[in-house]
């Protein structure tokens, strides 16, 4: 682009350089309209916002659950606890009662409970009889033969209802 020298300017401002091409101007420049253009772009937005907003319920709902699931978790686990502080109670009275019981297993208490609530006493030698037994040996013998009867099968019990009908 060569420089034409001979319009000076006296002016402190710069020169105006020319183009060597006049540009086209836009005539859809300034005119609003609603072009094809512009719903699409507004589809897309419209697109997207749903998109998001479908995140954000699917990110909230798996929060939701995860809260849920813990809370589950914390009752079971202080359901589990509370049923081990039973069991050890439990335990503790089943121990004291194996204590007791082993000390009123004592010959002396028994002796002493049989007395006051059963009114029972000891034998003197009044109360004694002797019995004499014989030295033999105390075994019988069976006097009876001892017969084991099978199951008869069919024809056998034919014949013998037959046997009973003629006696």
């Amino acid at each position: 682009m060569p420089r034409n020298y001979s319009r000076y300017q006296y002016e402190t401002s710069p020169r105006k350089l020319e183009p060597e091409y006049t540009p086209i101007k836009n005539p859809y420049k300034g005119k609003k309209s609603t072009t094809k253009r512009s719903k699409p772009k507004q589809a897309q937005l419209k697109k997207e916002k749903i998109k998001t907003i479908k995140y954000l319920v699917i990110g909230f709902a798996v929060l939701f659950f995860i809260c849920y699931r813990n809370s589950q978790i914390d009752e079971s686990f202080a359901k589990i606890q509370e049923l081990k502080s039973e069991v050890s109670e439990v335990e503790k009275q089943n121990a004291q009662l194996k204590v007791s019981i082993e000390n009123s297993m004592n010959l002396s208490n028994i002796e002493q409970q049989a007395k006051e609530l059963l009114g029972m006493q000891k034998l003197n030698s009044k109360q004694t009889v002797y019995v004499t037994l014989p030295k033999s040996d105390y075994i019988e013998s069976a006097s009876e033969e001892v017969v084991i009867e099978e199951d008869p099968s069919v024809i056998n019990k034919i014949v013998q209802e037959i046997k009973n009908l003629f006696k």
